[in-house]
Parts: structure tokens; sequence; C-alpha cells
């Protein structure tokens, strides 16, 4: 569960970052691309951690597809950007396929401990040690 939490922040943090480097555009805010660049990093830790336990092609729709679907709406809001009806399809499909991927894919072993490339990495060179 707690997987899911990070995750869900990670979206939030993407979605912020993202909204904040058209604020910074528009503005010439030298401050806002430097707090965009904060969130952009901080969301991608935070996906990293997710995916230790949620899988990553799930995972990754997930924070890709919300991200843009809450990206797209709130542009709307805030800069003053067009939805059509096709860009209201797309958004729908996109949600669609990630319900479908969600669905079909499994949850990883709890029980499993996730080996990165360095934990294998310092194995080795501890039996070579």
């Amino acid at each position: 569960m707690i997987y899911w939490i990070f995750l869900g922040f990670s979206i939030v943090m993407e979605v912020a970052g993202v909204l904040l480097m058209q604020y910074a555009a528009n503005h010439n805010s030298s401050w806002g691309m430097a707090l965009m660049y904060g969130l952009i990093c901080a969301s991608y830790m935070l996906l990293s951690v997710a995916v230790k336990r949620i899988p990553l092609g799930v995972a990754y729709a997930l924070w890709e597809g919300v991200g843009i679907v809450c990206i797209t709406v709130l542009s709307v809001f805030l800069f003053g950007e067009s939805m059509s009806i096709l860009k209201i399809v797309g958004l729908g499909l996109l949600m669609l396929a990630i319900l479908l991927l969600k669905s079909g894919t499994s949850p990883k072993n709890p029980s499993l401990e996730t080996e990165t490339a360095l934990d294998l990495s310092l194995k080795h060179s501890l039996k070579e040690a």
C-alpha cells in the first residue's frame, strides 16, 4: 500500500513540475524553473521507490497517463488552453488503456527481495574479494 502512496505523490509532483514549467516559461521566472527541476527530480525518485513493488509497466503507465490527464485538464483552467471533443475522447481512451493495463497485471510478490543492478554488482564484488 505504501508504494501506491509513493506513486501518487510522484504523480502529484510531476504534474506540479510540468505546470510550473509552463508558468515559469510564461513569466520568465528563474525560481519557477528551479522549483520545476526539483519537483521533477523528486517525482522520479518517488517513482523509483514505487516500482519496487508495483510492476514497472503499470507504475509508469499510471505516472505518465494520469499525469497527462491532470496536466491537460489543469492547463485549460490555469492557462486557458482549449479542450476539444477529440482531446476529451483521447483522454478517455488513455484512462481506459491504463485501467486495462492495471487490471491485466498481477502484483509483484512482496515477499521476494527486489535486487537492483547495484545490489547485484555489490554481491559480485564481494565474491571476487
